[in-house]
């Protein structure tokens, strides 16, 4: 019988010790912020941020001064006319030779964000343009354009078309460049 009831208070004991575990956490946090950051609401006030060119109190700070985003590059004509003639008479597309690859990724995002208003061929009668939801589209034809002034264009936008920046990369932009380029050269 004692050894019965020394085997039940063995058993109860383990039990009860094993189930108060959690094998996703770890048993003692020696650093718990490093474990569990502190999440600070967007425009609350805070003491950690005092500084003098900071906006004091607040968590939500602005960008350093001339600080850029990782992988950006900066593109250094203006967007006005005269940095439209500058990039049409001066810029040159980074890329030495397209491979097959990315002249096909190219033509995709032709089709993706160009083709509805300028049409598959470039002639400027797009779906929107046939629906007269847009008019005055030109055709590449009818433009005198190089690298510089299609990549300009398609960075800041011009007229009716709206900057295309936020959509495609700079990479990207310099293939649906090129594309269009082989479709003024069809046309």
């Amino acid at each position: 019988m004692k050894s019965l009831f020394k085997l039940a208070l063995f058993f109860g004991l383990t039990v009860s010790v094993t189930s108060c575990s959690d094998t996703k956490s770890p048993n003692y946090q020696f650093f718990p912020n490093m474990y569990e950051s502190v999440g600070y609401e967007t425009y609350a006030e805070s003491e950690a941020f005092n500084g003098k060119n900071q906006l004091k109190g607040q968590t939500a700070q602005e960008p350093p001064q001339g600080s850029i985003k990782r992988g950006f590059e900066i593109y250094e004509y203006e967007n006005s006319t005269a940095g439209y003639e500058l990039a049409k008479a001066n810029l040159m597309s980074p890329i030495d030779s397209i491979t097959e690859k990315e002249a096909v990724k190219g033509k995709e995002l032709y089709g993706i964000y160009c083709a509805i208003c300028h049409g598959e061929q470039g002639n400027g009668k797009g779906k929107l343009v046939e629906r007269e939801k847009f008019l005055g589209v030109p055709s590449y034809a009818d433009r005198v354009i190089t690298e510089g002034s299609v990549y300009h264009v398609i960075t800041y936008g011009l007229n009716s078309m709206g900057s295309h920046a936020n959509q495609l990369s700079q990479q990207e932009r310099w293939l649906v460049t090129d594309y269009v380029l082989q479709l003024k050269s069809k046309l």
